[in-house]
């Protein structure tokens, strides 16, 4: 009863689609143990049939290996130079001061070259952007000349201007001076400490128009030196 019970318990506790392998009953344990016999013996013969298929190839390789060394040899008896030309060659590459020397005339003048193209593009780079800059600073300094010759242009209309105005001054201004001469000649034919207190007046206000009249021809002629017509 209590082995019963014990092995309910282990069947229980396998996982599904497994036995433990004391439920199994006899007749089970000889069917199993036939059943691996036959696996056995089948992978054994399909290894004894893989066998010579491998002793085929093997053998294949092996023959085409010794007529690859044959053909060599004959090559080089019939060829004895070339041959030789071969060995030194690979001796040559195989030392070290020969490898450093077919570097550097093969790579190293490859990344030689290649160095020099990167530096001259790096140049034609920092040329590209010395020209962009340029061409920034011309702009700037172009629209700068365009707006001085603007004011150029203006300042010159209004120092033609001002010399207009300043002749046209200087016309009242002398018109002045023959009136204040007229009224000063009337004045002496006229007696009287009024008449000598208001020719004082005419002759200050003359001379005061006189100094005018100075300071205008000399704006005009400063005008006039700088080209502009008055």
């Amino acid at each position: 009863m209590g082995d019963n019970q014990s092995q309910s318990a282990d069947s229980a506790a396998a996982p599904a689609g497994e036995r433990a392998w004391h439920t199994y009953t006899a007749e089970e344990l000889k069917s199993t143990a036939r059943s691996l016999q036959q696996n056995s013996a089948i992978q054994f013969n399909n290894l004894q049939h893989l066998i010579p298929q491998l002793k085929t190839y093997y053998k294949t390789y092996e023959d085409g290996f010794v007529n690859k060394v044959k053909d060599e040899l004959t090559r080089a008896r019939e060829h004895p130079a070339l041959a030789l030309g071969m060995v030194v060659t690979t001796s040559l590459f195989l030392m070290r001061g020969p490898r450093r020397f077919l570097f550097r005339h093969t790579l190293g003048r490859l990344q030689s070259e290649e160095a020099r193209f990167n530096k001259t593009e790096s140049r034609v780079r920092q040329y590209g952007v010395s020209v962009a800059l340029v061409k920034k600073d011309g702009q700037k300094l172009r629209e700068r000349a365009l707006l001085a010759e603007e004011e150029m242009e203006k300042g010159y209309k209004n120092l033609k201007n001002a010399g207009q105005e300043i002749q046209r001054l200087l016309k009242n201004v002398r018109r002045f001076e023959h009136q204040a001469a007229d009224l000063m000649d009337g004045l002496r034919e006229i007696p009287g400490r009024e008449a000598i207190k208001l020719r004082a007046e005419v002759a200050s206000m003359a001379s005061a128009a006189k100094q005018q009249k100075n300071a205008l021809n000399k704006r005009i002629l400063k005008i006039s030196e700088l080209g502009v017509p008055v």
